[in-house]
């Protein structure tokens, strides 16, 4: 499937989207207006849609746009399969967390020519991203947090498969890495950020954490 949408028209940045694959992953491209820079936020699969989207995306600047980067959440087959293909059509550097990077590697072919740790600040062409580091889902999963971009100055996080509606990522029945990304998500995103930030998952639909904020207690006990 494909599905492509203008999520936030930002004073300064847009973000559109394309959902693609048999399990929905979505894919995210944000586009500095003043510099025509732009960040691409897992290359899922279906390299060629997501071509699409970069191409629609071009209007979205009065300056070249161009890819300066490819980040990827986590290591998981379907947020990797069309990696190698768009780093290679595209010339963009990649990034990823440092404990995935091994695996994604193994998954995609594409090393990671940047590796992430948690706080590390992304500053390309206007559009600075801060990567954080939740541990459970993979070793080395990252969110991505657009800090202070909206027209009310709130931050918009890109979760990947760490934090959904309704629940964090899958951690595998395992009880040490459940206990894990819980508290990373509750330390790192829900004690930093406030309740108007957006979250944009990689799969499903979007939500805030003032949404969610209110089942941290029931997440945790459940145990997933």
């Amino acid at each position: 499937m494909t599905e492509f949408s203008l999520v936030f028209d930002l004073p300064a940045i847009t973000i559109r989207r394309i959902v693609v694959s048999e399990v929905a992953n979505n894919v995210y491209l944000l586009t500095s207006k003043a510099t025509g820079a732009q960040i691409l936020i897992d290359a899922a699969a279906d390299a060629a849609a997501i071509g699409e989207l970069i191409q629609t995306a071009a209007s979205d600047s009065e300056e070249p746009t161009e890819i300066k980067l490819i980040a990827t959440t986590h290591s998981h087959w379907d947020h990797v399969r069309a990696l190698h293909e768009l780093a290679q059509s595209t010339g963009a550097p990649t990034a990823a967390g440092r404990a995935d990077a091994a695996a994604i590697q193994a998954e995609s072919g594409s090393t990671t020519d940047r590796m992430l740790d948690n706080g590390d600040l992304i500053e390309l062409g206007g559009i600075r991203l801060k990567a954080v580091h939740l541990r459970g889902h993979t070793p080395g999963s990252i969110a991505y947090v657009l800090e202070g971009a909206g027209d009310d100055q709130s931050s918009i996080i890109f979760s990947g498969d760490s934090l959904f509606p309704g629940g964090v990522g899958n951690t595998g029945d395992d009880p040490e890495r459940f206990e894990s990304l819980i508290t990373d998500v509750e330390d790192r995103l829900f004690g930093v950020y406030p309740d108007d930030t957006v979250v944009l998952p990689g799969h499903g639909a979007f939500t805030t954490l003032g949404a969610e904020r209110p089942a941290l207690a029931e997440w945790r006990a459940r145990g997933w």
